[in-house]
């Protein structure tokens, strides 16, 4: 798998409007195939969430764990929004990036 040279905030779900979950990686194809593969016991496994629906670039690791912290804190409403704006169908864009 190809090193990205970018690290990503990046929110997953399970269906349009579903449960979200913000995170960070620093290979988000890696990461993706993680969640999809639920190797990774957790909260994204538990609920199934494997559909990309967003995602922002960072220059480093400190930054795009400040906004992860941040949209972390925010009300759902407001992550719809954000998704929404670029994605309102809720696509999953992990296939529009090739991964």
């Amino acid at each position: 798998m190809a090193q990205y040279d970018f690290i990503a905030v990046y929110i997953i779900t399970n269906q349009k409007r579903g449960t979200l979950y913000t995170g960070v990686s620093s290979d988000l194809p890696h990461r993706m195939e993680q969640h999809r593969s639920k190797v990774i016991k957790g909260f994204a496994s538990h609920y199934g969430l494997t559909r990309l629906v967003w995602f922002e670039r960072h220059e480093t690791m400190d930054t795009a764990i400040q906004r992860e912290k941040r949209i972390k804190e925010w009300k759902r409403l407001w992550k719809i929004e954000l998704i929404e704006k670029d994605n309102p169908d809720w696509r999953d864009i992990s296939e529009q990036l090739l991964f």
